[in-house]
């Protein structure tokens, strides 16, 4: 029988939505701080085949999710372009910047990548042997405009803003770092595919900074290009496109760029997403994440509203955004529990 993730992503209604969660490996599980402590650090951790396959088990093994996803970060891929790349506790990743053609010029070509990121791949190759006969395994990628945000504030910023301005002021340097982040990403993706990986998940975590024509030049455009590729590399190859917070944007996202899913977060209403979203690809979505830490009959009740918003179309239930590490676990089960008991 083909695994559940596959049939609702295949466009098959299912009576009980398969189910996994953004980064439900992490730091709400007292099995993963443990591994992590292990580990010494975090980068340590995504690069430590064992281990990183390790904490990408636990939520299976504790939840038995219908799907598993890579544990790595969305950084690794800029890292093994040649960025320099840490982490700071308590405040999040630090990277070089990229300000100008200088900066370009200092990054490696995207076939040089593969020998940094071998150890990724070896954890794909370790959970495509150990995962539940029943368990998809999900490899994944930031978007090439997301993950250029990083690299050009050289960390996270609430508005994206220096990317912006990068964008605006030197297009040329921009265009030419999204080009290389396009094809890096392409040949990061299909190197998961070939160790193991049998659905990808492209994360445009800030697409919703960019507005109008931007939108579609450099979240669409790339997201088009990359899944184009991937499917004429592996034909069937299943793939969700997460354009976090496109809003209106979202409508014919999925058509446009050739994905099978959907993601949406939950700053848009299940309604309006079964309406006018879930005709054109299967849906994966859109409990808030707050749920997960408050609980209750809240948490009850919105998990079945939207199960049952969705119910006439191919739907994976999931958060909105990723778990955050104030979460209950057994908020978690209790939101299992619901989805496929009712």
């Amino acid at each position: 029988m083909t695994k559940t993730l596959l049939r609702a992503l295949a466009g098959e209604t299912l009576p009980t939505p398969p189910i996994w969660m953004m980064r439900q490996a992490g730091r709400y599980l007292p099995e993963y701080r443990a591994t992590r402590a292990e580990a010494g650090d975090f980068l340590s951790l995504c690069y430590n085949s064992d281990l990183a396959a390790e904490v990408t088990l636990q939520p299976i093994r504790r939840y038995g999710f219908d799907a598993a996803i890579l544990f790595a970060d969305i950084l690794l891929l800029p890292q093994a372009l040649g960025a320099d790349l840490w982490f700071v506790t308590g405040e999040g990743p630090r990277l070089s910047t990229i300000t100008g053609p200088e900066g370009m010029r200092a990054l490696k070509g995207k076939d040089d990548i593969h020998d940094h990121l071998a150890p990724v791949y070896e954890t794909v190759r370790i959970l495509s042997r150990e995962l539940p006969a029943e368990t998809t395994l999900i490899g994944f990628a930031g978007a090439p405009w997301t993950v250029a945000t990083y690299m050009i504030a050289g960390r996270g910023t609430p508005d994206q803003g220096p990317a912006h301005a990068l964008r605006e002021g030197d297009t040329e340097t921009f265009e030419a770092l999204i080009d290389l982040l396009t094809t890096s990403t392409i040949e990061y993706l299909s190197m998961q595919v070939q160790a193991g990986a049998e659905v990808v998940k492209l994360f445009d975590s800030w697409a919703g900074s960019l507005k109008g024509d931007a939108f579609d030049k450099y979240a669409l455009t790339p997201a088009k290009r990359i899944i184009s590729e991937l499917k004429a590399r592996h034909p069937g190859l299943p793939i969700i496109a997460f354009p976090r917070e496109a809003g209106d944007k979202y409508v014919g996202f999925a058509k446009a760029v050739g994905a099978d899913c959907l993601a949406i977060d939950n700053s848009v209403s299940a309604d309006w997403a079964a309406e006018t979203l879930q005709p054109d690809s299967c849906i994966q979505g859109n409990l808030a994440p707050g749920h997960m830490v408050t609980g209750g009959q809240a948490l009850i009740d919105e998990t079945r509203r939207i199960v049952q918003t969705f119910r006439n179309g191919p739907h994976i239930f999931n958060l909105g955004h990723g778990i955050t590490p104030d979460a209950d676990p057994e908020n978690v089960q209790l939101m299992i529990d619901t989805v496929r008991n009712g």
